[in-house]
């Protein structure tokens, strides 16, 4: 009976395998980090080339924190995650790595970005019941819908984790009715991407 048992997971998995191989989820997936490398690591020699040309970014860094209060920041965070992103995460992970508590504010980024991924799900589920809007946006983001159709669950994961616009995806799957539970329960990854992003960005800062 174990036996059977395996040879149905090892049958299923390699079933799954050969869906995403031939759907080009592998590709896709590729793809989007390739195009995602770049920003990143012009982020980085950003913030080399500021720090060593222009100012003290360590002095920067604690100026913010001591000017701004950390739920003014946390609000502006929410909203740009709110809203596709608009501001990279990493700028305000290094502003968790120079605050009084890094690990804690850097615990509410994470969250900030999960909750601001639950309202563009939301997002997308409103914009079905406005039928003009719903044409535009299903227009524009034809691709990214037809993908969420497609690869479901897999890629959310993949955009929680990985440097693809996760609103975005969190948008798709609300305009496709995805179900809810395991969106919640996929989104939690959105932790793993920041603090293994974190492990670095708090080194250099």
């Amino acid at each position: 009976m174990k036996k059977e048992a395996k040879s149905k997971k090892k049958s299923r998995a390699r079933l799954l395998h050969q869906y995403y191989s031939y759907t080009g989820f592998y590709r896709f997936v590729a793809k989007s980090v390739k195009k995602a490398i770049i920003p990143i690591l012009l982020f980085i020699a950003a913030i080399f080339a500021v720090d060593y040309f222009v100012l003290d970014l360590d002095k920067l860094l604690v100026t913010v924190t001591e000017t701004y209060s950390p739920i003014g920041i946390l609000g502006v965070f929410f909203a740009s995650e709110s809203l596709l992103g608009i501001i990279p995460p990493e700028l305000f992970i290094a502003w968790a790595g120079k605050s009084e508590f890094p690990i804690f504010y850097l615990s509410l980024l994470a969250a900030a970005s999960y909750m601001g991924g639950i309202v563009s799900y939301f997002i997308g589920v409103g914009i079905t019941k406005i039928p003009v809007v719903h044409k535009q946006i299903k227009t524009n983001m034809a691709k990214h819908i037809k993908n969420t159709r497609k690869w479901g669950g897999f890629l959310i994961i993949v955009g929680a984790l990985l440097p693809i616009p996760f609103a975005m995806t969190s948008i798709a799957a609300g305009i496709i009715r995805f179900p809810f539970l395991s969106f919640l329960m996929y989104g939690l990854l959105r932790f793993v991407r920041f603090y293994a992003y974190a492990l670095v960005i708090f080194e250099m800062v």
